[in-house]
């Protein structure tokens, strides 16, 4: 009979942001894989864990996988985490997760913390539907882009932004959605120097640059959904830009000027072009 891989939740930051059920799991499997052993130590330390470790990580998940499921068909429990919150949340796992299901390999989830979902619980932003993108694009024309994509869009949407791009992040999203959309920067939770502030992109901007601590920490950032009268003002104005441009212009090109006019996604300007 082949063993489960528990997918393990763990503190985002304080260490007692852990459940019982996840603390006896950690005690009982045969294998820890962990996304690094040395940060995961002071987890395993403080709550007297004694399993052994395993780093696995997203540069040697492709080849450990194979040995993995190997070890769990053999009946081996083994449990799986990231360096802090949800594994699988823009964290390895994905692969070890998908190859073990396909191998009829049973996994289990633990519950616990998520960056994602504590930020949401305290931002004050709409949270009946929302998305998740996870990271945005390093580069700025590429990260432009991914917000104009969901600049229209009618659910919360969610995503994280490393210290080293907040600034230039907060920036980009203020050029492309404009002064009054409501966005919510949450940093350190759970830590001593938690930070969730809701605001409009200007106020937050000031927050940003009033203090070079204030950028620093890993952020969520939530963006509000558009207001229905504002989707629709776009929605009006490509109406009335679309047909002058393609009177000009090819399908292709006066879409992609049109979504720079509007903040809407290039792919639904295109839709709205060729259906003219």
């Amino acid at each position: 009979m082949s063993g489960t891989l528990y997918i393990v939740a763990t503190p985002i930051g304080n260490l007692d942001d852990i459940t019982f059920r996840a603390i006896d799991t950690l005690k009982s499997v045969d294998l820890i894989l962990a996304e690094d052993t040395r940060h995961s130590k002071t987890l395993i330390n403080h709550h007297d864990i004694s399993t052994p470790m395993r780093a696995f990580h997203e540069h040697n998940e492709q080849h450990k996988s194979a040995e993995v499921i190997e070890a769990l068909l053999s009946g081996k429990n083994m449990a799986l985490i990231s360096d802090a919150g949800t594994p699988l949340i823009s964290d390895p796992g994905y692969v070890l997760v998908r190859e073990a299901k396909q191998a009829g390999v049973m996994v289990s989830p633990i519950p616990g913390p998520s960056a994602m979902i504590s930020a949401m619980s305290a931002a004050g932003i709409a949270t009946d539907r929302f998305g998740f993108f996870g990271f945005l694009p390093n580069k700025k024309t590429a990260r432009v882009k991914a917000i104009q994509a969901i600049a229209h869009t009618n659910q919360t949407v969610i995503f994280y932004e490393s210290p080293k791009r907040i600034l230039e992040c907060t920036k980009d999203m203020l050029s492309v959605l404009g002064d009054q959309r409501i966005v919510c920067l949450a940093k350190e939770l759970t830590k001593s120097f938690e930070t969730i502030k809701t605001d409009t992109l200007p106020t937050l901007l000031d927050y940003l640059q009033a203090d070079a601590t204030h950028q620093k920490g890993e952020f969520v950032i939530l963006i509000s959904a558009i207001d229905k009268d504002n989707r629709v003002e776009g929605e009006e104005q490509l109406d009335k830009i679309l047909p002058i441009l393609l009177a000009e212009m090819g399908t292709s090109k006066a879409a992609k000027l049109a979504a720079k006019i509007t903040g809407i996604d290039k792919k639904h300007c295109y839709q709205r072009a060729i259906d003219l």
